[in-house]
């Protein structure tokens, strides 16, 4: 059974719509990233790699959106460090990285490799989420192809530039895709989230500097190196530069990915290029950025696609993926799905977490009014949890009490 791919694993419909795609630019319009790469290692210094990323005001994708220049100056420039792209995609609704990883492995390696430049690093690591073999085997396929053609390993192209990079499979739950849960993971131990500081860029793997970026970040590298960060920068909205993917649910009469800039309306997304839901489907709520992202109502899709006009209805962008929650469905079924999601994934290393995941469990399989002690276990958990699973998870239950509103009332605590 070891790698063998699934019959339903089904092909990705792939678009842009930016007319100039980032990271769609291999998959859409051939482009080679590693043409940037050989035009870049030996002929420009990897200061110059590390402030066009800074004027782009690239920020992560995975979910956390932090600086990525910010992240790579903080490891410091040291040889041992390790840059690590990650690919452990455990949101549900979110296939980008499946995408990337599967149609334009080069891209995502091109992009780790200029991370490695950047940061002074010699040794690059893909991890790959356990339920995406046919990522893992294209990827290590093109780690092969990247070492025929001198790309990667000693004296790259003759620059005295030594990187190379391996594919590693995750640890297969959700939590081990949180940075310090996945180094752990990598290091042979239990996936479970550490204490921060240090963090990761300080002392990581092995306790070497340690570079986590998610591999749709990394995609964006190679166009922003090669075109700049100014051009970059003049995408996207206000303080939130750049394209993203958006990733649309399989209720969707056009699901699949699409390239999208920062600032476009949610409701242009889901109406225009997912054309609404199949089979005449009314929507309910759709949740936006997976379990910790949260809930929109119809009325709140206005709001543009971007951190700020999210955040400004109670969710977040995460990894933005869309998925359409029909009206047809109870929403306390819904709210029963969200706690057993948080229940099945938490890693258990923190009581808030474990203890009030299984807590909000019961109490919605219950059905009955939640009280004064659930809302101090809402509160418990987004002030105490180790990392950001437990914190998020209020939030999410929270968005989704508001969005249903007098349909789901007292369930936001």
């Amino acid at each position: 059974m070891a790698g063998r791919v699934p019959a339903h694993a089904p092909p990705i419909r792939a678009a842009d719509t930016t007319g100039d795609p980032v990271v769609l630019a291999g998959i859409v319009a051939g482009d080679d990233a590693w043409r940037t790469w050989v035009e870049t290692v030996g002929r420009r210094p990897p200061e110059l790699v590390r402030s066009q990323v800074a004027a782009a005001g690239l920020r992560g994708r995975g979910g956390a959106g932090f600086p990525v220049a910010a992240k790579w100056a903080a490891a410091g420039g040291s040889p041992d460090t390790v840059v690590i792209a990650n690919g452990d995609e455990g949101d549900p609704g979110s296939y980008a990285d499946r995408l990337l990883m599967e149609a334009d492995p080069a891209r995502v390696l091109a992009g780790l490799a200029l991370a490695c430049l950047a940061c002074g690093a010699r040794r690059g690591l893909v991890l790959v989420r356990s339920e995406y073999p046919r990522a893992v085997a294209r990827l290590r396929e093109a780690v092969e192809r990247a070492r025929a053609d001198g790309h990667l390993g000693r004296n790259v192209h003759g620059s005295g530039v030594d990187v190379d990079i391996e594919v590693v499979v995750g640890a297969g739950s959700y939590v081990a895709g949180e940075e310090t849960a996945l180094i752990a993971g990598l290091e042979g131990g239990r996936g479970c989230a550490r204490a921060r500081p240090p963090y990761p860029a300080s002392q990581g793997m092995w306790g070497a500097p340690t570079v986590v970026n998610n591999v749709e970040t990394l995609a964006a590298v190679p166009w922003i190196v090669r075109r700049g960060g100014q051009d970059y920068a003049r995408r996207g909205a206000p303080g939130e530069a750049g394209t993203k993917l958006v990733c649309l649910s399989e209720r969707f009469a056009r699901p699949g990915c699409y390239e999208v800039e920062l600032g476009v309306p949610v409701r242009w997304i889901v109406t225009e290029l997912g054309g609404g839901l199949r089979e005449d489907g009314r929507l309910g709520v759709l949740q936006v950025g997976g379990p910790l992202g949260g809930f929109l109502r119809e009325e709140d899709l206005d709001v543009p696609l971007s951190e700020a006009g999210l955040s400004g209805c109670g969710a977040a962008l995460g990894h933005a993926g869309l998925v359409a929650v029909e009206r047809r469905l109870e929403p306390l079924d819904v709210l029963r799905h969200v706690w057993a999601f948080a229940a099945a994934e938490s890693c258990g290393a923190c009581s808030p977490c474990r203890v009030g995941s299984r807590r909000g469990l019961e109490q919605a399989r219950a059905g009955a009014p939640p009280g004064d002690a659930y809302a101090r276990m809402l509160r418990v958990m987004s002030e105490a949890s180790l990392c950001a699973f437990g914190r998020r998870l209020p939030h999410a239950v929270r968005s989704l009490a508001r969005a249903y509103g007098d349909r789901l009332p007292g369930w936001g605590g």
